[in-house]
């Protein structure tokens, strides 16, 4: 496949949901060369499910892609089992290679959604790492110092507070700065929290006489709670393996003030259609109606737009007609079942304290009825139990 090195395509890729790249020049006069450029990405295997935050790197990817860059996915089967400690405050718990590679398999069925994965080189930096001597990791931490690594804010933090810093855990940027020498990698793209972690990647392929990478560095999406970064243990998160009907929800759900971040971040509309949705934005258009325009964009993205389609009048049918959904899941109960259980074992909470909570907050309805106190009901076949707006389950 020829490059594509297209000034305006060019022009594109390091523009629209850019934050910094590192160096633009260089990387400018790479991208307009012609050269087919190994562009890396890494990831750590953390939780089994990819939400929009990650999306918005691939998407990145998918654009480079396009214009036939070759993408190099980075599976971290050796540092997934001990994690990097960027914006932690504590040290992260050990895992099981088996386990590691468990949810990588997750994460690679997911990325076809976005890439090409047929073209895409998947790569495990236990290739390299499995096979480390301890000489070979003294060899590589005498090449950085630990003034370097201790400046980092997080670890700054711990030192104020007292708190331990483990020996491995400032090692972490070392070993993500050399998978760009094994894989020889042109280019990398990641959120800006990663942008200590790659460049020490460039000093070290100095000294392996390589080119060293540039970067691309993307905003961190912000979650659905308007405050922090996406992510699953926040709950934010909208995942891509979500169904149509949880993520046209949760992305009406959304606040207003994050409209556009998600239409530039996490849609395929032209740049044109963008300045459309941010001119609407300034002239006080009624910020559902983008939200709706938004939420059928990424549900189309990884369901289609027949699904997007039948989500939103899922959503209208639920919230505008306050009607209830089409086809309501069905769940096992006991006579004996607290409330409580019965809401954790339906999957419409994580722990019987969420669900107290959603219960206090006059969050829950049963057969359309507000539920005061878990501790009275009895549960029948066919009681419909609703939790929040978009949450129901049918008793069996």
């Amino acid at each position: 496949m020829k490059v594509n090195n297209d000034k305006k395509a060019v022009a594109a890729v390091l523009s629209r949901g850019v934050a910094e790249v590192v160096v633009e020049k260089d990387l400018r006069k790479k991208l307009l060369s012609g050269q087919k450029l190994r562009i890396k990405h890494g990831i750590d295997p953390t939780s089994k499910d990819l939400h929009l935050g990650y999306a918005v790197v691939y998407e990145k990817l998918r654009q480079l892609q396009k214009m036939g860059h070759q993408i190099i996915f980075l599976i971290g089967s050796f540092t997934g089992r001990f994690g990097d400690p960027t914006d932690k405050g504590k040290a992260r718990d050990l895992r099981r290679k088996e386990d590691v590679m468990a949810m990588a398999k997750n994460y690679i069925k997911q990325l076809s959604k976005i890439l090409d994965i047929d073209q895409v080189e998947i790569r495990y930096n236990s290739e390299w790492y499995d096979r480390f001597s301890a000489e070979d990791l003294l060899r590589l931490m005498s090449k950085f110092t630990v003034a370097r690594m201790l400046e980092r804010d997080m670890f700054q933090k711990r030192i104020q507070e007292e708190r331990e810093i483990f020996f491995h855990e400032p090692v972490y940027p070392m070993l993500q700065g050399y998978d760009s020498v094994m894989l020889k990698s042109d280019l990398t793209v990641i959120g800006l929290d990663q942008k200590f972690n790659e460049l020490q990647a460039r000093p070290l392929q100095e000294q392996a006489k390589q080119t060293p990478q540039d970067l691309i560095m993307v905003p961190l999406l912000i979650g659905t709670d308007g405050k922090q970064k996406m992510s699953q243990s926040l709950g934010n998160y909208i995942g891509i393996t979500d169904s149509p009907q949880e993520q046209y929800g949760k992305t009406m759900s959304i606040p207003d003030q994050l409209i556009y971040m998600y239409f530039e971040l996490c849609t395929r509309i032209s740049n044109n259609e963008l300045a459309e949705i941010e001119q609407m934005l300034k002239n006080n258009v009624n910020p559902r109606n983008l939200k709706a325009q938004l939420a059928h964009e990424i549900v189309s993205i990884y369901h289609g737009n027949k699904a997007a389609d039948k989500a939103e009048a899922e959503f209208t049918k639920i919230f505008k007609d306050k009607g209830k959904p089409t086809n309501i899941p069905m769940a096992n109960f006991q006579i004996n079942q607290s409330l409580l259980d019965i809401m954790v074992g339906a999957e419409l909470t994580s722990s019987k304290s969420e669900a107290q909570r959603m219960i206090e907050q006059k969050a829950v309805h049963i057969n359309d009825v507000l539920v005061t106190s878990w501790r009275d009901y009895r549960p029948q076949s066919k009681d419909i139990i609703q939790v929040g707006k978009r949450k129901f389950v049918q008793l069996k």
